[in-house]
C-alpha cells in the first residue's frame, strides 16, 4: 500500500459515508496541505465524547499535516440547527453563545494541538454579509428543495411549525464553506443536508466542491439513542475522573468495540488482538478497563487514570461503598414518596421517565438490593444508601 493509501485508509477510519472518496484520494495525492473544516455550535458549555467523535477525526488530518479549522458557529448558534429536531429549538442569545464558546475553546485543546488548529467565528464573514447577502444567500435555494430535509418534511406533515429562519441554517453552514473555501468539511450523519449544502454553493462561487465526511453517531451509554445531555446518557470530557470510568464501565461489552473504534487512538491491528484475546478466555471487562484508562488519560493524566482505576476496584469489585457519599433529606407528602420521584429528586437521575427505566435495567438498588417494583413508595423515617448506576450514590432519609 502506497503512503498515500496507507494515510486514506486511516482517514477512512471510523466514517460512515465519505462524498466523494475519489475526490479526497485525488486531493491526498496533490500533496498539498488541505483545509479540513469541522463546525460546532456552542449550544451547551460542555462537549462530551459525541463531539469527540469529530475532534479525533480532525486529529487525525492535522497529524498528516493539514490545516485544521474548528470552526465555532457563533452565528448560527443564535439560529438553532433544526437537524433531527422535531420542533424549532429556541434561539441563544449573543451572550450564552460566546460563554459557551469560550469553554469549547478550552476543551478541543484537550484532543487537537493548538499550535497547529486555527480557531474560527463564523460570525466574522456572516455580520459582513448584512440584509442584502442574506437575501441573496437565500435566493440560492428553493423551498421544495428544503423540504427535502426529513426532518422538515416529517414536520410539515404532522401539522408542526416550521420557521423561516430555520431554512437559513443549511445555507449559513454551506457559506461557511465558501468563507473559508474548505476542501474537506467533517460532521455527523445527521447533517449531511448540511454538508452537501456547502458543496452545492461552493460549486455557486466557481470554487472546487468540498469532500464531506461524515461519522456516526456515537451511541451512549444505554447503547440505543446518540449521546446527548438532554438524555442523559453521556459521558462529558471534564468530568472528574471517578466518574468517567464508571460510565465507561457500564457500558455493553458490544458497545465497547463501538467506543474503541470511534474513540481509541490504539491502530486497528492492537484492537483486533483484544478481540481474539477475548476469543481465547480473557475477560471483556480487562479491555473496557485499558478503554477508560486511555480516555481518562487524554482528557486528563495517566496519575488520574490509575486513581479511578482503583477506586473503581475498591468500590465496585470489592463491594466498598465511596467515602465521600451525599447525604440528603427529603421531603415526603402524605407520609411517602414515589421511588421515581424520590430518584430524581435526589439528583440521581435526570426525570422520572429514566428512573423507570434504570429500574427496568436493574441498574437502581436499595442498600445494595435491586428494586424490581416501578410503582414502589418509600415511606416516612426510613433511612437507607440509594445507588443508581454503578456510579452514583447517596444515603437518604425520608422524613
Amino acid at each position: 500500500m502506497t503512503e498515500v493509501n496507507q494515510a486514506f485508509a486511516e482517514l477512512k477510519r471510523g466514517s460512515e459515508e465519505i462524498l466523494v472518496e475519489e475526490e479526497l484520494l485525488a486531493k491526498l495525492k496533490t500533496g498539498k496541505p488541505l483545509k479540513i473544516k469541522a463546525g460546532f455550535d456552542p449550544t451547551a458549555p460542555d462537549l462530551h465524547l459525541g463531539h469527540a467523535v469529530l475532534l479525533n477525526k480532525l486529529r487525525q488530518f492535522q497529524q498528516q499535516g493539514h490545516e485544521v479549522i474548528f470552526l465555532i458557529g457563533d452565528f448560527t448558534g443564535m439560529i438553532g440547527d433544526p437537524s433531527g429536531k422535531n420542533v424549532t429549538r429556541k434561539p441563544l442569545s449573543k451572550a450564552d453563545v460566546l460563554a459557551n464558546a469560550e469553554t469549547y475553546k478550552e476543551q478541543v485543546f484537550k484532543i487537537l494541538d493548538p499550535q497547529r488548529t486555527t480557531v474560527a467565528f463564523n460570525s466574522t464573514w456572516m455580520d459582513r454579509l448584512g440584509a442584502a447577502g442574506m437575501l441573496q444567500l437565500a435566493s440560492h435555494q428553493t423551498v421544495a428543495r428544503m423540504m427535502e430535509r426529513d426532518d422538515f418534511k416529517k414536520r410539515y406533515a404532522s401539522g408542526q411549525a416550521i420557521a423561516i429562519h430555520e431554512f437559513m441554517y443549511p445555507l449559513v453552514q454551506g457559506w461557511d464553506s465558501v468563507a473559508l473555501e474548505a476542501d474537506v468539511e467533517i460532521g455527523g450523519t445527521d447533517q449531511k443536508f448540511n454538508l452537501l449544502m456547502g458543496r452545492e454553493l461552493q460549486k455557486s462561487q466557481g470554487q472546487r466542491p468540498q469532500t464531506v465526511l461524515m461519522m456516526p453517531l456515537l451511541e451512549g451509554l444505554d447503547g440505543v439513542q446518540k449521546m446527548s445531555k438532554s438524555l442523559g446518557n453521556y459521558i462529558g470530557i471534564t468530568e472528574s475522573p471517578t466518574d468517567m470510568f464508571g460510565k465507561i464501565m457500564s457500558i455493553s461489552d458490544v458497545l465497547m468495540w463501538r467506543y474503541y473504534e470511534l474513540l481509541s487512538f490504539k491502530p486497528l491491528t492492537e484492537i483486533e488482538a483484544y478481540k481474539t484475546d477475548i476469543e481465547n478466555g480473557k475477560n471483556p471487562r480487562d479491555v473496557k478497563i485499558d478503554l477508560a484508562k486511555e480516555l481518562i488519560t487524554r482528557f486528563h493524566n495517566k496519575a488520574a487514570a490509575e486513581t479511578a482505576h482503583d477506586e473503581f476496584i475498591n468500590r465496585f469489585q470489592k463491594g466498598a461503598l465511596p467515602e465521600d457519599m451525599p447525604e440528603l433529606t427529603i421531603t415526603a407528602e402524605n407520609g411517602q414518596i414515589a421511588i421515581a420521584n424520590l430518584l430524581k429528586e435526589a439528583g440521581l437521575v435526570a426525570s422520572t421517565s429514566e428512573a423507570f427505566r434504570m429500574i427496568k435495567q436493574g441498574a437502581a438498588k436499595i442498600d445494595s438490593e435491586k428494586i424490581t417494583e416501578r410503582d414502589l413508595t418509600i415511606v416516612t423515617g426510613a433511612t437507607a444508601v440509594y445507588q443508581v448506576g454503578k456510579r452514583k450514590f447517596a444515603r437518604i432519609t425520608v422524613n
